[in-house]
């Protein structure tokens, strides 16, 4: 029979990382990975879209022909549409401030403080 040597206090994996070192990489990773997750919010995307899109089109109606007016008969459709879709992109945008998404869970597998310390 073999005798097993005594464990040392800090285990290495195969790279020579300790699991402490390993643990603090995950967190930052996941870390990085919610604050991915805040800049790409869908909302923040289509809010921001909309506004920039909305001062186009707004700013398209204000200054159209009334030649351009008459032919979509009587309505200054481009005024009307921009003026919408700022609405909804301010809308949007106030939803991402009030609502903000949530800081992710820590996962099951990964305990706070290090057992070993």
């Amino acid at each position: 029979m073999t005798e097993e040597s005594p464990r040392p206090e800090h285990e290495t994996s195969g790279h020579g990382a300790t699991e402490h070192d390993v643990q603090r990489e995950v967190t930052e990773l996941e870390g990085k990975s919610a604050t991915a997750a805040r800049i790409f919010d869908l909302r923040r995307i289509i809010g921001g879209l909309f506004v920039v899109y909305g001062i186009i089109v707004t700013i398209a109606g204000i200054t159209d022909s009334q030649a351009a007016i008459d032919k979509a008969e009587g309505v200054n459709i481009n005024l009307w549409t921009g003026i919408g879709m700022l609405i909804l992109g301010v809308f949007f945008l106030a939803w991402l401030k009030l609502r903000p998404t949530p800081p992710p869970l820590p996962a099951e597998g990964v305990s706070e403080e290090d057992p070993a310390h």
